[in-house]
């Protein structure tokens, strides 16, 4: 993304999409295993075709905790630092990301003092944005992480080469154009 916000004048939106919401089913061991056997898969695939040493955190956790901070941090003008940072800890650096002493910290590593978590999760404020973002996603057809959307009506599913955001926002910017 970075990439293509140098190129291009691109306003990016985080939206809240929830991992093993609370109250999830368990996951049936063979999900789990072509899981791990695809983010084998995956990490090589990062490291052939970027460059990038992925060293994934845990699947199959609560991501609640992590996205109502995430709305807290967009309050306090941290919101995209935040993103960065968790999301470096998860795919980078093998932290839990679902444990409070982690999010915490990313409160922390972001600027942001740290009040009792607790404090925040009890704001309906945070719980009612996240519960929004969650809705649109369900309203526009996601099923899954990533997914990107361009001007509300292109959705790009899962981890895609950059040339591939590069061809939809070209065809964004000329169906902008003839508008």
């Amino acid at each position: 993304m970075e990439e293509l916000e140098q190129q291009y004048d691109l306003d990016i939106h985080w939206r809240s999409y929830e991992l093993r919401p609370a109250g999830s089913p368990p996951i049936p061991p063979a999900y789990v295993a072509q899981i791990e056997q695809g983010r084998g898969i995956f990490k090589q695939r990062a490291q052939a075709d970027y460059g990038v040493t992925i060293n994934s955190g845990p699947f199959g956790f609560n991501s609640r905790p992590a996205l109502i901070l995430e709305k807290y941090a967009q309050a306090n003008g941290q919101g995209r630092a935040y993103h960065h940072w968790v999301e470096r800890a998860y795919w980078l650096e093998a932290r839990d990301i679902s444990r409070l002493d982690v999010l915490a910290e990313a409160l922390k590593a972001v600027g942001l003092e740290t009040p009792d978590l607790d404090t925040i999760f009890a704001d309906p404020v945070y719980e009612q944005q996240v519960d929004q973002d969650i809705a649109l996603g369900y309203q526009i057809g996601i099923q899954g992480v990533p997914a990107t959307i361009f001007a509300g009506r292109y959705l790009v599913s899962g981890a895609q080469p950059v040339d591939v955001f590069k061809q939809v926002i070209e065809r964004v910017i000329a169906n902008q154009a003839a508008e």
